[in-house]
């Protein structure tokens, strides 16, 4: 079948063998076929894509007809999914789309027999490449040329493609930061005249991009997302932190800058890089100004915890997240004193499951401080770093579920259910994290025998006995 639309067939591109299978078949019928979009992008990247997309002149009726399994997952816009093997694959027919009323969704879809035309549809340049083994690269809007100059510019005008989806705004700064790409000066213009239409997309969405840039090689490029007027909308705390100074010895940005450095410091780990961001998400409001001009910022911590909470429902995130993230806001600047026994106390208090977590932010909050700042405290997270290393590897008890008593025993003792069992086994494990060796089972429970732990419960504990 010959091509009308003048690939390049000088550039190859390796199609797994699935694939290829699904757009010989549809070819052997007479239809068009091409691998089209992220793959072809991160391909030529030589990146490993990680889904294969192909695009068709094919109808939705005319690729289930050619195929046994299939599974209709956006059948309206075209999109049927080949199952193949253990493997899935999206073949869309090609489309073109009616006005957009809401900047989401487009109120009707057409569907055409035009490749270039699909094309034109969408959002990059550098997702607009299609390739088959046949024509080769279909490259109509330059995305070849903006991949070699590490470009994110919008296939036509921008302002159509953003009032189209607007959450192409945010799409386009998180492919800047997964790739490491600059945006093209026209698509960033736009991109901050039509911020205000992201609050037409849901607060999913906009979570799952904001995610995708945070856990990115470039966790810092969250600064367009300020710099485009977008944060506003979506994360107004960022903006305050961006314009909050800190004339302190301890540092040498502003809240927001900071931030962003502590950001760049952390690796790619989900609940760390929000951590990160949302750190010191307290500072503003807990600001205060001694005499001197310096400033303060008592209890910030637990200020920024409960702002995190917010912000982390208001993004519909889950609860694990949420439950992790404002953990490591509340406790990322505890400080204990360096011994054994109250680092014990440290890694019980801040919580065993998060407290290497807790250890990374602090070496990253702390290189994005001042001089001053390092010389004073990087010995000391040293220390803490060893210590915690030493307790793990000794395996000392640090929680309740390590102690080598538990509720039941305490209820085969007399106690009742309740608010009781919970301070005895805190009192416990408060003495065990003091000296390991206690945690002995029959330790345990004569120290519960000969001392007064039963609070109220004495008087029918001594009515039971008599």
């Amino acid at each position: 079948m010959g091509s009308i639309y003048n690939g390049n067939k000088n550039i190859n591109i390796d199609i797994p063998e699935d694939v290829q299978y699904i757009m010989d078949t549809l070819n052997e019928k007479g239809f068009e076929a091409y691998a089209v979009g992220g793959c072809i992008r991160d391909s030529l990247l030589k990146r490993q894509p990680e889904d294969w997309d192909i695009t068709t002149s094919a109808h939705p009726s005319e690729i289930k007809a050619l195929f046994r399994n299939t599974v209709d997952t956006g059948i309206k816009h075209g999109t049927v999914t080949v199952l193949w093997g253990k493997n899935a694959f999206e073949v869309t027919t090609y489309r073109v789309e009616g006005e957009y009323e809401d900047n989401r969704h487009p109120t009707s879809v057409c569907f055409i027999s035009n490749l270039i035309e699909d094309l034109q549809r969408r959002d990059f340049t550098i997702n607009a490449i299609a390739y088959n083994t046949e024509d080769g690269l279909v490259d109509p809007f330059g995305g070849l040329i903006d991949l070699r100059y590490k470009l994110i510019r919008c296939v036509g005008d921008p302002k159509e493609r953003f009032a189209e989806d607007a959450l192409r705004t945010l799409r386009a700064i998180r492919f800047s930061a997964q790739l490491g790409f600059d945006i093209e000066g026209r698509t960033k213009e736009c991109i901050s005249e039509m911020s205000e239409l992201i609050v037409n997309i849901s607060m999913e969405r906009v979570q799952s991009e904001l995610d995708k840039i945070l856990c990115s090689k470039n966790p810092g490029k969250i600064r367009l997302v300020y710099e485009t007027g977008i944060s506003v909308h979506i994360l107004p705390q960022l903006d305050i932190m961006m314009n909050t100074p800190q004339n302190s010895i301890y540092h040498k940005y502003s809240v927001g800058e900071h931030t962003l450095a502590v950001l760049e410091n952390t690796r790619g780990n989900h609940y760390l890089r929000w951590a990160a961001l949302l750190h010191d998400v307290g500072k503003p409001d807990a600001r205060i100004e001694d005499q001197d001009g310096r400033d303060h910022y008592y209890n910030h911590g637990k200020t920024g915890s409960e702002m995190a909470h917010q912000i982390l429902r208001d993004l519909k995130f889950d609860k694990k997240t949420i439950n992790i993230v404002t953990r490591l806001v509340k406790f990322h600047d505890y400080k204990t004193e360096m011994n054994e026994q109250n680092i014990r106390r440290a890694i019980a208090k801040i919580g065993p499951d998060i407290f290497p977590l807790y250890i990374e932010l602090s070496y990253a909050d702390l290189a994005a401080k001042s001089r001053f700042a390092i010389e004073k405290s990087f010995g000391y997270l040293k220390y803490l770093k060893e210590t915690y290393e030493k307790i793990v590897e000794r395996q000392d008890p640090l929680s309740m579920k390590d102690l080598k008593i538990s509720g039941k025993d305490l209820l085969e003792m007399g106690f009742s259910k309740g608010e009781t069992i919970g301070r005895v086994l805190n009192e416990l494990l408060d003495r065990v994290l003091g000296d390991p060796s206690l945690n002995e089972r029959d330790i345990l429970l004569e120290y519960v025998r000969n001392h007064n732990l039963w609070g109220e419960q004495c008087i029918k504990r001594d009515t039971r006995n008599g």
